[in-house]
C-alpha cells in the first residue's frame, strides 16, 4: 500500500467526508423543515410555544444547529467506536425521542404539538439516515 493510499484512508480523510456529507444533510434538513413549517402554518398551525410563536425561519436555523451537534456526535463515534454507524443510530433514535418531549410539554394545543413533532421527525428523517450511510462508508475497512 502506497503512502498516498494510507493518507486517503486516514482518519482526517474519513472525518472530512463525514463532515461534508453531514453539512449537506444539515442544509437539506434545514430547508425541509422550513418548507414543512410553511405548509403546516398554511394549514393552520400557529407554533405557539411558552407564550410566544416560533418564527418559521427559526426552524431552519435550529435544525441546522442541532444537525451540527449530530455531526459532532458522529465524528466522535467514528474516532472512538468500533461500530460507529450502529452506535450513532442508537444515539440518534434516543435523542430524537427525547426531542419530542419539549413540544409535548410546552406546545399550546394539539395542532401545535403535532406540527412540532412532525418537524422534529422531518429533520431527523433527513439527517440521521445520511449520517448513518456515510458512517458505514467511511468506517468500512474494505
Amino acid at each position: 500500500m502506497s503512502a498516498t493510499t494510507v493518507a486517503r484512508t486516514g482518519f482526517g480523510s474519513r472525518l472530512g467526508r463525514l463532515v461534508a456529507a453531514g453539512l449537506l444533510a444539515a442544509v437539506g434538513a434545514a430547508v425541509a423543515t422550513v418548507l414543512v413549517a410553511v405548509l403546516l402554518e398554511a394549514l393552520g398551525a400557529d407554533f405557539e410555544v411558552d407564550g410566544g410563536a416560533i418564527p418559521v425561519a427559526g426552524f431552519g436555523s435550529i435544525t441546522f444547529l442541532f444537525s451540527v451537534v449530530g455531526i459532532v456526535i458522529a465524528a466522535l463515534l467514528l474516532r472512538f467506536s468500533a461500530d460507529p454507524d450502529r452506535r450513532f443510530l442508537t444515539v440518534a433514535v434516543v435523542l430524537t425521542a427525547l426531542s419530542l418531549v419539549p413540544p409535548v410539554l410546552w406546545g399550546h394545543g394539539a395542532g401545535t404539538v403535532l406540527a412540532l413533532v412532525v418537524l422534529h421527525l422531518v429533520a431527523a428523517g433527513v439527517v440521521v439516515p445520511a449520517l448513518v450511510r456515510v458512517l458505514r462508508r467511511v468506517s468500512d475497512p474494505a
